[in-house]
């Protein structure tokens, strides 16, 4: 199997016209603390792993950020609008993680990566974003390995609440993943 690094994964995004024309729309929101994150960046390493050349459809573009000072849907939905303008045919999905914990019924984020940090799976809490000189930067702050190892599990904020087990559970059943990419092996609660 095919032993992927950070910087092999940056260097797969950054040759992806594709993927670093969404990253560019997002930048231009100069939003604090922002992340294109979880499928975008999952999707692209487990196509490259199964070696498909097609892309696999993503449901949604994640962007998430971290601004405590508007906490705001509405502000969400118009940086959404602004996207839409940019690139109309990419599905946007913005996120204030400042506010999200509310929704998700969690204490308070610290920032966009603590958020990243307590997704449901360790292969979908990752980011990625460019720095001023349009470098790709990568945060993994569940690491890189499930994801490049094709593994499904859950992250240590899920194991350590038992009671997020069912959504863990329930994100396995409908996602599906295994449908895509057979060669993944999920792990359960």
């Amino acid at each position: 199997m095919t032993v992927l690094t950070e910087e092999d994964i940056i260097q797969l995004i950054e040759q992806d016209e594709w993927m670093m024309t969404i990253l560019k729309a997002a930048k231009t929101l100069d939003l604090p603390d922002w992340w294109v994150c979880a499928g975008f960046v999952r999707a692209k390493i487990w196509d490259y792993l199964h070696g498909y050349k097609e892309r696999t459809p993503l449901a949604d573009i994640d962007v998430v950020y971290f601004d405590p000072a508007d906490i705001e849907e509405q502000t969400e939905k118009r940086y959404e609008e602004r996207l839409k303008k940019i690139l109309p045919e990419i599905p946007w999905s913005v996120k204030n993680e400042a506010r999200m914990h509310v929704l998700n019924q969690m204490p308070p984020y610290t920032s966009a990566v603590d958020a990243i940090s307590k997704f449901s799976e360790t292969a979908t809490a990752l980011g990625v974003k460019l720095t001023d000189d349009n470098q790709v930067i990568l945060t993994a702050p569940c690491g890189i390995e499930d994801a490049a190892g094709l593994q499904v599990k859950p992250t240590r904020y899920f194991i350590e609440n038992k009671n997020l087990s069912p959504i863990y559970e329930m994100r396995i059943a409908k996602k599906n993943w295994q449908s895509t990419w057979p060669k993944l092996r999920i792990h359960h609660l």
